[in-house]
């Protein structure tokens, strides 16, 4: 059963994304350029993350630092310095960005594709004038049987320095806040009702020297190794945070088992019915921070933060484990002992009506909200030389307590939230730059309270560990090459830590037991782009070494065409062979755990890819993907690949500045030969976005999709072909 639910909870959970070089040269207007760039397998989820983030939250040419400039598209280190370069020759001012074409510090294109994430003030003449905007939006299935959610985010800015934010949402399918009932000895919780919810608020304030904010916000520094729960891949600071994410895939309508009943309300076709889910938000934050940004010395200056936070949690069901006995006696000693009845998740019951005693369902792969306050507090000084040369400390410390009165509660060894309840870190970071070379490097100790595990279950100690990672860039015209040296230690558990890793976890996190070097190469001109990354790692709990490799060469035909080649070779270990293992979800569970074994397959990625400039306002995109896997849950794949293929085609027309259009098409068909075993399918969305006044924008879009393959689950499935609608206004102030 824990099985079940590990794999589950991969597949559902929410987990901190990782940012990774950007794949493909990026040219985007909003996030629904970003959505064709994700779905199209151009970019992975990381990088759309990080992008959707910069893009948000916008980059200041006339105040961003080195680190935040950086996290523009496209530019490399040299292109970074030369816009600061002409910044400090006009007095720290760039009133138009063409300017910096004009000065040859970008190109045309490169000055395009970061349109859309830089944010320019012109010197402002009243600064009692408010600035700003509101957002609306709202999605539906014509097969909902509630009211579609609403989300709502509004952002102004006022007096010079000041910004204010909020992001709010309502929730249809969100359960009510779990107690913990004597009678059943386990928890119940209302059911899932209609109801408003504020996700995000804000206010902040910063000027060139100092930097101050209160409610929703983010902090990141140096290599993201100590803290950082930001998604930029240099974060230096804090940042505001009034974002809130929808999930363009149906959610499952029934969520719940038998429990106490004979039957359970889901069974038969019940399960097999979907419906719009709720808009979701990422864990921030939530308190005070502050900081000076720059205290001039002699020679250089120092820049100092503080902050805290105390911020309630939801989190995925099974997650949760009772840790110690009202008694005192300890109640699970060790997650990682499937044996012990005793770790096992605490059920969920659904609340009856009327008679609290009357025989009920419980909930399945629910999140259960506000179940833990998070009270954390942290800092960092760090001395900068020169833009290019510093060093500092970053600190933390956390603890975890359980809201709810009766049980205490911690955490299962796959969850990212360390088990004990207490964490934190402590390091110390570098950056040295001259010329043409950067080096970047921290080392940081990750200490919790996790008691001491049994050495039979598991190769970890508790207590915490150390971690180390050093970065090299080399750059010059036209070319970057990147190096990274990483080792995170087997005891390393620190649920903050967001530096460059893989994507394999150890006990819920990626920054864990992993050592290896990746090394990422950039070359560009105006007929020819290539991209190339090969990351070669091992974990020391195991000694399995894993490699992950993709070469992206994109080259103009004509003035209208580009045409690309992309190959990507991933294999999960490299002293193994044969197609009798698997690559996607693990089939195996260890004899001792019953834990799931992970994969060691290989997989093979080509895709080909044609962008074509029809002309000034309509382009098209085509792509055609084929992979070849290891995927040993069927006998015909033990001696050969499974194959999948995917095509896609992305037309976007723009006739006007009032009017944007866009239309995605998508077939995917995994394991070609059998349409009973995994997803075959066709989906489409038509998108229309309108001007309404000079700065507000009314936008349309309708998406479906049809389930082709004759798995069980398919011919069930409700509603099928599905088909989405969504309404959108934004209003500039």
């Amino acid at each position: 059963m824990k099985k079940t639910i590990v794999l589950a909870a991969i597949l559902v959970a929410a987990r901190t994304a990782h940012a990774i070089p950007y794949e493909t040269f990026i040219d985007v207007d909003d996030e629904e350029d970003l959505n064709d760039l994700l779905s199209s397998n151009a970019i992975e989820q990381d990088t759309y993350d990080e992008l959707l983030d910069v893009l948000e939250q916008g980059v200041d040419l006339n105040t961003a630092s080195r680190a935040d400039l950086y996290t523009l598209p496209n530019l490399t280190y040299q292109d970074v310095d030369k816009i600061i370069a002409y910044r400090s020759l006009n007095k720290g001012r760039i009133n138009d960005p063409a300017d910096l074409v004009a000065a040859g510090a970008l190109t045309q294109e490169q000055l395009l594709g970061i349109a859309s994430f830089i944010v320019t003030r012109p010197p402002i003449e009243n600064p009692a004038a408010i600035h700003g905007w509101l957002k609306a939006e709202s999605r539906f299935s014509y097969k909902d049987k509630v009211a579609p959610p609403i989300a709502l985010r509004a952002r102004v800015t006022f007096l010079k320095h000041w910004t204010a934010g909020i992001g709010m949402t309502t929730t249809r399918l969100e359960i009510g806040e779990p107690q913990y009932d004597p009678t059943r000895d386990a928890l119940i919780a209302d059911p899932a009702h209609y109801s408003a919810k504020i996700a995000k608020a804000y206010v902040k304030y910063e000027d060139n020297d100092y930097n101050a904010i209160v409610g929703s916000f983010r902090a990141g520094f140096a290599q993201r190794l100590t803290f950082d729960n930001t998604r930029h891949y240099t974060p230096n600071g804090l940042y505001l945070d009034d974002q809130v994410y929808y999930s363009a895939d149906l959610t499952t309508e029934c969520k719940q088992s038998a429990g106490e009943l004979l039957n359970s309300p889901c069974a038969g076709a019940a399960a097999s019915k979907y419906e719009t889910p709720d808009w979701v938000w990422r864990d921030s934050l939530f308190g005070v921070g502050a900081g000076a940004k720059k205290i001039e010395l002699e020679t250089g200056w120092i820049q100092a933060y503080m902050f805290g936070s105390a911020s309630r949690r939801s989190i995925y069901q099974y997650e949760l484990v009772e840790h110690y006995n009202p008694d005192g006696t300890v109640h699970c000693a060790d997650p990682h002992d499937d044996a012990d009845p005793n770790c096992a998740a605490p059920t969920v019951y659904v609340r009856p009506n009327g008679n609290v005693l009357t025989p009920t369902t419980q909930f399945s792969f629910t999140t259960l909200p506000n179940m833990f306050l998070e009270k954390l507090v942290g800092g960092n000084v760090s001395y900068f030389h020169d833009r290019r040369n510093s060093v500092g400390i970053t600190a933390y410390g956390a603890e975890e307590t359980s809201l709810v009165n009766g049980l205490d509660l911690s955490f299962q060894e796959w969850s990212s939230h360390p088990f004990g309840n207490r964490f934190g870190a402590a390091g110390g970071n570098f950056a040295f730059g001259k010329d043409w070379l950067d080096v970047a490097g921290e080392a940081t100790l990750s200490f919790d309270n996790a008691p001491a595990y049994d050495q039979t279950l598991t190769k970890a100690h508790g207590g915490g560990g150390p971690a180390g990672l050093l970065r090299f860039t080399a750059t010059r015209k036209k070319e970057e090459l990147e190096v990274v040296a990483r080792y995170f230690s087997t005891d390393y558990d620190n649920p903050y830590a967001r530096p460059i890793s893989e994507s394999d976890e150890f006990d819920g996190q990626r920054a864990r037991d992993e050592a290896g070097v990746r090394v990422r190469y950039i070359r560009s001109s105006k007929e020819f782009v290539l991209r190339t990354l090969a990351d070669v790692w091992y974990n020391p709990s195991t000694g399995i070494p894993k490699l992950d490799t993709y070469v992206r060469a994109n080259v103009r035909t004509t003035d209208d065409l580009w045409l690309g080649l992309w190959e990507r070779y991933q294999d999960k270990d490299l002293s193994r062979g044969g197609h009798d293992q698997c690559f996607e979800v693990s089939t195996d569970a260890d004899k001792i755990t019953g834990a799931p074994i992970p994969c060691g397959g290989r997989q093979l990625t080509s895709i080909v890819r044609a962008k074509y400039d029809i002309n000034h306002a309509l382009d098209a995109t085509l792509m055609l993907e084929h992979q070849l896997l290891d995927d040993n849950t069927k006998d015909e794949y033990l001696h050969s690949f499974r194959q999948d293929i995917a095509a896609w085609l992305i037309v976007l027309y723009k006739p006007s500045n009032d009017l944007r259009f866009r239309g995605r098409v998508r077939y995917l068909d995994e394991a070609i030969h059998d349409d009973t075993y995994l997803e075959r399918s066709l989906s489409a969305i038509a998108d229309a976005t309108f001007r309404v006044r000079n700065a507000d924008h009314l936008r349309v879009r309708v998406d479906t999709k049809f389930w082709l393959d004759q798995r069980a689950a398919t011919l069930l499935r409700e509603p099928n072909p599905e088909l989405t609608f969504w309404l959108q206004y934004e209003a500039k102030l």
